[in-house]
């Protein structure tokens, strides 16, 4: 596949979840849209980067793509394929190109096991280097891959650090030799002086793997110093995509521009004197999100059509999207 070519393309994507009440009859009283119709693609060798504040649906989107949650809506298409439209047998064939690293280090690695059974698991369950001989070297390869030494492969989780357990974790996801894999805030829970390792070792990766990333992050720096493109997201939806070096000059959707302006500025001369965007109000709630733009309501540019319209994700002359009604 040439590598201008998108390697997952996600159309309308939607996940909604009922809320029931409580009580022996139960009934559907609300709907939770986590996803609210995300588009977007990703060609191969790339890392797109999904920002956003917490709780706007990022996570739920890289588990839809993976199906780990099921969308009910959209549709995700990767390498020419429909992964809404394959069955049992054929998604767990699929599930060897793709993968996850979780964010929480801590509870994604099972206590109970050696980090040596953690990085095999998935060459146990899709069949790959068998016997034991051949699965410890595989396993003893990943280790060293991702920085640590493969005569670890009998300790348990909790004897490692975070940045070590998020290593294990990182080696997990390479088993199968994936060509995508989901980065769900791989950092976070990281102390700031080991995120750069973690950071550095990714993009390492990357580059002798030809691999593919959805970097998903709340940290707006992190993101511009990874992605080749960046796409931020409100309450369940996409407003902007740009690329580095947009990013670089600037954002166009009023969201992004609040979102760039907390990210502080090494220098102290320039973060004196530029412009800080406070947002006001609360993110409204996915249970009931605003009628239009879900982003009026914190909005300063904010007009009568942004209350009846939803926009549209629009290309504008520079090549980015945005979905603002100002830039209609």
């Amino acid at each position: 596949m040439p590598e201008d070519q998108a390697l997952l393309e996600v159309d309308a994507l939607e996940v909604h979840f009922p809320v029931y009440s409580r009580g022996v009859l139960r009934r559907q009283i609300a709907t939770v849209q986590a996803v609210d119709g995300v588009t977007l693609e990703i060609r191969r060798g790339e890392t797109l980067g999904l920002v956003g504040e917490s709780g706007c649906g990022k996570t739920t989107t890289g588990m839809a793509i993976l199906r780990l949650v099921q969308p009910t809506g959209g549709a995700v298409v990767f390498d020419s394929v429909d992964v809404g439209a394959l069955d049992k047998g054929q998604m767990r064939r699929l599930r060897r190109r793709m993968a996850m690293i979780f964010q929480d280090p801590y509870a994604s690695l099972d206590p109970r096991m050696t980090i040596g059974d953690i990085v095999a698991e998935p060459l146990r369950i899709h069949g790959l280097h068998e016997g034991k001989e051949a699965r410890t070297r595989r396993v003893a390869d990943l280790l060293d891959m991702v920085g640590l030494n493969p005569d670890y492969r009998d300790r348990f989780p909790h004897e490692f650090s975070g940045g070590q357990r998020q290593r294990v974790g990182i080696a997990r996801a390479l088993a199968t030799e994936p060509d995508f894999i989901v980065c769900d805030e791989p950092i976070a829970a990281l102390d700031v002086s080991i995120q750069a390792q973690v950071m550095n070792l990714l993009e390492d990766l990357q580059d002798e793997l030809g691999l593919t990333y959805l970097f998903i992050a709340h940290d707006l720096s992190a993101v511009q110093h990874l992605a080749d493109r960046i796409a931020v997201m409100y309450l369940g939806r996409i407003v902007e995509v740009v690329d580095r070096d947009q990013a670089v000059a600037g954002f166009t959707h009023p969201y992004s521009e609040s979102l760039l302006s907390a990210v502080p500025v090494p220098d102290p001369k320039i973060e004196r004197h530029r412009e800080r965007i406070l947002l006001e109000g609360d993110v409204p709630s996915p249970l009931n999100p605003p009628s239009g733009c879900h982003f009026r309501t914190r909005c300063r540019y904010a007009f009568d059509q942004c209350a009846t319209d939803d926009p549209e994700l629009r290309e504008l002359d520079d090549g980015r999207l945005v979905a603002c009604h100002l830039y209609a």
